[in-house]
């Protein structure tokens, strides 16, 4: 059974950092691309970064340069790191995978709240 469980969030000041985690199992993690998307209040859920399992990297333009999306196989997780966040990067953050993404199962996220 896949089990994608995000934790890292909190509440931060605008220019702060954040780092989450996601730790994967039920599945052959190293074989697979990660992904991090997010959902902000009344809007629809976007992706945000993707990692390929050969550790190519893409991110979302609104947070090229900011954001850096990690893995370590051995750990079977997946990292994003957040700098220089906004208060637009207030949302619900998910790891996921593609397969069940297409599907609709998400896991619980984690909660970031950026605000002074």
């Amino acid at each position: 059974q896949v089990q994608l469980v995000e934790s890292g969030g909190g509440l931060v000041q605008p220019g702060g950092s954040l780092r989450l985690s996601c730790a994967a199992s039920g599945f052959t993690f190293s074989n697979y691309a990660m992904y991090w998307y997010r959902q902000a209040p009344g809007k629809d859920r976007e992706l945000v970064a993707t990692i390929t399992s050969t550790g190519t990297t893409n991110y979302a333009d609104s947070v090229k340069g900011r954001f850096t999306i990690s893995r370590d196989n051995a750990k079977n997780a997946v990292y994003l790191q957040m700098n220089a966040l906004k208060p637009d990067d207030t949302a619900v953050y998910y790891c996921n995978i593609m397969v069940r993404v297409l599907g609709g199962y998400w896991g619980q996220g984690t909660q970031v709240t950026v605000s002074s």
